[in-house]
């Protein structure tokens, strides 16, 4: 299975097209990105509709919802390509079905300008579809499915939104993935602030010794059981390294 990526930078993304297959003409109408920085939300967004100037198929917009008129007014994909690359560079992509929307947005980059590249000279992919297959072989991985799977509540998701589709995709990929963060993060540095430094300090100073009380044999055994537990479900227990 491949190791979840180890980039601190990720952008979770999704985008919604006007059809199945670039090569016969469809393009992208919507990207949605959200940042993680060490696993953790940032609150940072990519997000925008695009005029594809061209018909959206009726079954696209089945799913989606969004309508060749309310594209009307909307930017090109030339208009958005800068930011849009600056946004994801030198982070890694996390994708669900990452084959589909990094084919339409190289396709998107050939049609603008073949100097452009592919986007994985900008940035590296991590299909989260692929991890699914093999963390849960022979089980339904569609993104509804992982989140029933991993208790999620999606009930708003009525239809596809690139958006909306990224931030639940985001909550899949950190739980499935070993959970949000690590319990052996370093606090973060605003944190560290004088009054809790002196906090600490006071009631190192004025409270008496904490009794210890040892585990015995059994909870010993019950412990490293349970670590296996969660290394067997999630493939990586913090505890057992």
């Amino acid at each position: 299975m491949k190791e979840a990526p180890s980039n601190p930078r990720l952008i979770v993304l999704d985008t919604e097209t006007t059809g199945l297959n670039p090569q016969e003409g469809h393009r992208v109408i919507e990207i949605g990105c959200v940042e993680l920085v060490n696993r953790r939300l940032t609150g940072k967004r990519f997000h925008v509709y695009i005029n594809p100037d061209r018909v959206i198929d009726d079954g696209a917009i089945a799913v989606h919802g969004i309508t060749n008129e309310f594209l009307t007014d909307k930017p090109r994909f030339h208009d958005i390509v800068d930011n849009f690359l600056a946004f994801i560079k030198d982070a890694e992509l996390v994708i669900h079905n990452a084959p589909f929307d990094v084919g339409f947005i190289n396709h998107e980059f050939a049609r603008l300008k073949p100097s452009l590249g592919i986007v994985t000279e900008y940035s590296t992919v991590f299909d989260t579809l692929a991890y699914a297959r093999k963390k849960h072989p022979g089980q339904r991985n569609s993104l509804d499915a992982l989140c029933k799977r991993y208790n999620i509540d999606n009930s708003h998701r009525e239809l596809h939104g690139a958006l909306l589709d990224a931030e639940i995709l985001a909550e899949v990929f950190l739980l499935m993935t070993g959970g949000q963060i690590s319990l052996l993060d370093e606090p973060r540095a605003e944190d560290n602030t004088s009054s809790q430094q002196h906090t600490v300090k006071h009631l190192a100073a004025d409270r008496p010794p904490l009794t210890v009380i040892r585990c015995g044999e059994q909870e010993l055994q019950e412990h490293q059981q349970r670590l296996e537990a969660i290394q067997k479900a999630s493939g990586q227990c913090l505890w057992t390294h």
